[in-house]
């Protein structure tokens, strides 16, 4: 189980990106995602749980908040929360268009760029996040958020080096945040390195407390080192007992999905690489 990584490129890419920019909006908007779940998405991290996070009715969100845009459209909040609303409801392309419109309306306001910068990320605009990110802060005064959704950016691009180096600067920041530690230990599994994955996920699981989006990302790399049980002690550790079932039900499920030689699609895992 768990023998070797993903042949699918792009499936790889998609864990990480689950895991780390869900960071952003969250930081945002106020909002939280969740983890562990199959999904088409590019979001989070290993996947999303984030039923309990997210509005019980997305599409009563997006009604509400497009009458209070279409009364203000040029107001950031009030655009960034509509958007927020739209990718709940799964029209990232939507949420989008909103954020262009209103960055345009609004030129320089940094956090209303972190916003689109974030939506274009989730869309799969991949470079233009990134340069739209880079209006976001300034070397003078860095966001160590934004730096880690500008890694897990370039991750997906393939440059991971790069990636690193983006994660680095966010850590000098925040030394050992554990959001930006999970990001770079999921680079090291883009690049199929599995120890120093390991090593520094088990950072991140160190100090990132009862974080669960952390602790199945360890869990999901020890897991694909072949080491199921000791994966599993990870997953189920010190919950509630209903939780830690589900849990271990979602670690199995994405097992025998490897074991059938089909690649588990990683998604939205609510912000482990975000401030809550």
């Amino acid at each position: 189980m768990f023998r070797q990584l993903p042949k699918g490129r792009r499936q790889a890419r998609r864990l990480l990106f689950a895991v780390s920019s869900a960071i952003l909006m969250s930081g945002l908007c106020g909002c939280q995602t969740a983890f562990m779940a199959d999904s088409q998405e590019v979001t989070g991290a290993l996947g999303d749980n984030a039923a309990a996070n997210r509005p019980s009715d997305p599409r009563r969100e997006v009604e509400t908040y497009r009458t209070r845009y279409r009364d203000n459209p040029k107001d950031p909040g009030v655009a960034l929360a509509y958007a927020h609303a739209l990718r709940a409801a799964g029209e990232r392309s939507q949420a989008v268009a909103i954020l262009e419109q209103a960055a345009i309306a609004n030129p320089g306001n940094k956090t209303l760029l972190a916003g689109y910068g974030r939506a274009l990320a989730d869309n799969g605009n991949f470079k233009q996040a990134f340069d739209v990110l880079s209006q976001a802060h300034s070397p003078d005064d860095p966001d160590w958020r934004i730096l880690s959704v500008q890694g897990t950016a370039l991750d997906q691009m393939g440059r991971h080096d790069e990636a690193r180096q983006y994660y680095t600067n966010a850590l000098k920041i925040v030394p050992d945040e554990p959001t930006v530690l999970s990001n770079l230990g999921l680079s090291y599994v883009l690049s199929k390195d599995l120890p120093r994955a390991e090593e520094t996920l088990r950072r991140a699981y160190g100090r990132a407390g009862k974080d669960a989006r952390v602790r199945m990302n360890l869990a999901f790399v020890i897991g694909m080192q072949g080491r199921d049980a000791e994966a599993e002690s990870i997953a189920r550790a010190d919950l509630p007992v209903e939780e830690a079932t589900a849990n271990v039900a979602e670690l199995k499920r994405l097992m025998s999905r490897r074991d059938k030689g089909r690649n588990p699609s990683v998604g939205n895992i609510v912000a482990a690489s975000r401030p809550g």
